[in-house]
């Protein structure tokens, strides 16, 4: 099996994994200023998508804009997302550097599609493919390609994390307590498919994720109190998977909030796919608690004035409604800004937690309201990305989505693992 990377290798942004020059794996950009997108644009014969996030589905659109039609395999959240964010980005850079596909690339998305579910093995340019369940958000997946002679499984982003407890309990939007972990929204992932090599992410290789319940309590007891003091906490949040946590979060807690933004969206989506959500009927409970914004006469600068958690795009401070909130808030030391994702270098967000003051609109204002940061992480830490591949110690493994994939490899190999971190544009015979 011959294996190319495309993007992805050595960084966390335009995912990109070509199977003997006929099987795509991801097509994804790597959000800045400018934008970078996979080092080319192949011809595959098909496509086959890990999950609806922007560095991994961001360019795929792309990929239509010539005469090639190739079918692109997805599940159905992922394809729904998908073509959210090609939408947004249409709407935000069309016509620009910064959007490499126009509208009717985006419409032939969805003359392509072909959707799957999990662990139904399906036929892909000359290989067999099955989908597993990877816990990171919903609709997310390991891929499992399989050319006849080479088993390959590309983990795609993946959290290995779940919640302990009464199943019934968990269930419920349950309050206080209990010994809980791992995401409210999606359950960690369980599957080990025999693999004779493995590409997997390593975001957080160096990183040991505190506690879920811990977290959520600390997050809570902080909100709480600024509520109580008269306060107002906006609480930045990525569009997909973040949002309808912290919107479960919320409910599970009766903490009065709104929702703003692409997250209102996402979460309206989720509910036409209530089997790739932990429980269906408590993220129905969370949307229900929470008061969706529509940003007419003036609602959101009247919202800043009340005593509850604004849930909001973007998670970095790089646009959205969160662009108008914060100027709203700012100036008031009892108000809080709650981060609750990674906050990339050269992000708004970034600024604010290192210096106390952010860009916002082209101007840069200082921020008297607390900054606090959590980790809700939806992405496996080290102890569970070794934790995995401890089922692969007889696979070759290449390590990729991370800004320390040769230092992991490292440590992989001297603990014994036929391990390297592939660069953007090497190929590997494996």
């Amino acid at each position: 099996m011959d294996v190319r990377f495309l993007g992805g290798a050595r960084e966390v942004g335009r995912s990109a994994v070509l199977v003997n020059d006929a099987l795509l794996l991801d097509f994804g950009m790597l959000a800045g200023n400018p934008p970078r997108f996979p080092v080319e644009t192949p011809e595959p014969d098909a496509v086959v998508v890990s999950h609806g996030h922007l560095d991994h589905v961001g360019a795929l659109p792309s990929l239509l804009s010539g005469s090639a039609r190739p079918p692109i395999h997805w599940t159905p959240p992922t394809r729904e997302l998908a073509l959210t964010l090609a939408r947004d980005t249409l709407k935000l850079h069309g016509g620009t550097m910064a959007c490499p596909f126009t509208e009717n690339d985006v419409r032939r998305l969805t003359q392509v599609s072909e959707t799957h579910g999990y662990r139904e093995t399906f036929e892909a340019a000359g290989h067999e493919v099955t989908l597993y369940d990877a816990g990171h958000i919903p609709g997310s997946a390991h891929v499992l390609v399989d050319d006849g002679d080479t088993r390959l499984l590309y983990t795609g982003d993946f959290h290995t994390e779940d919640r302990r407890g009464d199943a019934t309990a968990l269930g419920r939007a349950n309050g206080r307590g209990g010994s809980v972990s791992g995401q409210r929204l999606v359950p960690g992932t369980t599957a080990r498919p025999d693999a004779d090599v493995v590409i997997c992410e390593s975001t957080y290789s160096d990183v040991e994720h505190e506690d879920r319940a811990a977290v959520e309590e600390r997050f809570v007891e902080s909100v709480e109190r600024t509520l109580w003091e008269g306060g107002t906490v906006v609480v930045p949040a990525f569009a997909i998977g973040r949002t309808q946590e912290m919107l479960l979060v919320c409910a599970a807690h009766d903490i009065p909030c709104y929702v703003d933004g692409m997250g209102q969206e996402v979460t309206r989506m989720l509910d036409r796919h209530p089997a790739f959500v932990r429980d269906a009927d408590a993220l129905g409970r969370g949307k229900s608690h929470a008061r969706f914004v529509t940003g007419r006469n003036g609602q959101r600068e009247r919202i800043t004035d009340q005593r509850a958690a604004i849930v909001t795009t973007s998670g970095m401070l790089s646009g959205g409604p969160v662009m108008t909130y914060i100027p709203e808030i700012r100036r008031n030391p009892t108000n809080k800004i709650t981060m609750t994702g990674y906050q990339v270098e050269g992000t708004p967000g970034r600024d604010l937690l290192e210096t106390g003051s952010a860009e916002i609109d082209g101007r840069r204002m200082p921020v008297s309201a607390q900054v606090e940061q959590y980790d809700f992480s939806a992405h496996a830490d080290r102890d569970g990305l070794l934790g995995f591949l401890d089922s692969y110690r007889d696979a070759t493994v290449l390590v990729n989505h991370g800004d320390r994939c040769g230092a992991f490899a490292d440590e992989l190999a001297a603990d014994g693992f036929d391990a390297s971190a592939p660069e953007v544009g090497d190929a590997y015979a494996v």
